[in-house]
């Protein structure tokens, strides 16, 4: 919601304008270490108490959680927006890149979320995460760094890269890197 909301530019308050429910998380790209926040009618906010509390669901001393999800509200805007900027070098990096191995579309990267199209007969999005998280003494002594970057196999033609909170623009750079480097050695 967060991420959507300010990569349109909109208060979060007019996307949800359509929703009955809503669940928001504050962890990862609000930076909180935990929590979560449930919207919608006061029959259905009721019903979920009553379950969370049947299932043993409940915190004490919840108020230190409380403060770091503030934090995190107070600061998205430019939180998310850094994250989103990290998200869209590294997809122009990927463009850059030229690789047969892998593309990407830069018009669908709108938020924290780059999805890396992979030419699956040179490489799977499978060997394509395990050689991205791998550090190789190739890779040290050609690079002067030990770099693990760690996406998903999203699917069978693609990988998910997602920013959050503690990426910096330094690790995108890293990751950038790290992927041209596993590209360059996949073609040779």
């Amino acid at each position: 919601l967060m991420n959507a909301a300010v990569a349109q530019g909109v208060e979060p308050a007019q996307i949800t304008q359509y929703c009955d429910s809503v669940s928001l998380c504050f962890s990862k790209g609000l930076g909180a270490p935990a929590g979560a926040v449930l919207a919608g009618h006061k029959e259905f906010v009721a019903e979920a108490w009553r379950a969370r509390k049947l299932l043993g669901g409940g915190m004490r001393q919840a108020g230190v959680l409380a403060a770091a999800a503030r934090v995190g509200l107070e600061h998205a805007e430019a939180t998310l927006r850094r994250d989103h900027d990290n998200a869209r070098r590294f997809a122009e990096g990927i463009q850059e890149l030229n690789s047969p191995v892998c593309s990407v579309n830069l018009a669908a990267v709108e938020t924290n979320i780059v999805m890396v199209s992979v030419r699956r007969d040179l490489l799977s999005p499978v060997e394509l995460c395990e050689h991205l998280r791998a550090v190789s003494k190739e890779e040290v002594a050609e690079t002067g760094q030990a770099v693990s970057v760690l996406v998903f196999p999203w699917s069978a033609h693609t990988v998910r890269a997602v920013w959050h909170h503690d990426v910096s623009a330094h690790d995108t750079e890293l990751a950038k890197n790290k992927l041209e480097f596993v590209a360059r050695k996949w073609q040779e």
